[in-house]
């Protein structure tokens, strides 16, 4: 049996095919089904298409993790702080180079 969240975000799609929300919630549904192809469609359609979409960097960053894709990781938290920071967002920053410094093996401990 289809996922009803899942089966409800296509049916959205339909109606509004650039939807950075509706993207960004399909791969979102995709990643916790543990569909890591379609996961993996999304979020890189909205890189390539909506990279002011900065939820995005985070999340597609932990799945290429996930597969064992470090350096790719690393650059995809590289380009979400640059668009973060574009944006003013300090908080979406912050999350991405934590995540970034782990991935990178460059943690700190605080004093």
């Amino acid at each position: 049996m289809q996922n009803t969240r899942l089966a409800k975000l296509l049916e959205f799609l339909e109606n509004e095919p650039n939807d950075s929300f509706i993207l960004y919630a399909l791969a979102t549904e995709y990643n916790s089904l543990n569909d890591i192809e379609n996961a993996f469609a999304y979020y890189l359609k909205l890189v390539n298409e909506h990279p002011t979409y900065v939820g995005t960097y985070y999340h597609l960053g932990k799945l290429y993790e996930k597969t064992g894709e470090k350096d790719k990781a690393i650059d995809i938290y590289q380009k979400g702080m640059v668009s973060a920071r574009a944006k003013r967002d300090m908080h979406a920053f912050s999350e991405l180079q934590g995540a970034y410094n782990s991935a990178a093996g460059l943690d700190y401990e605080d004093d």
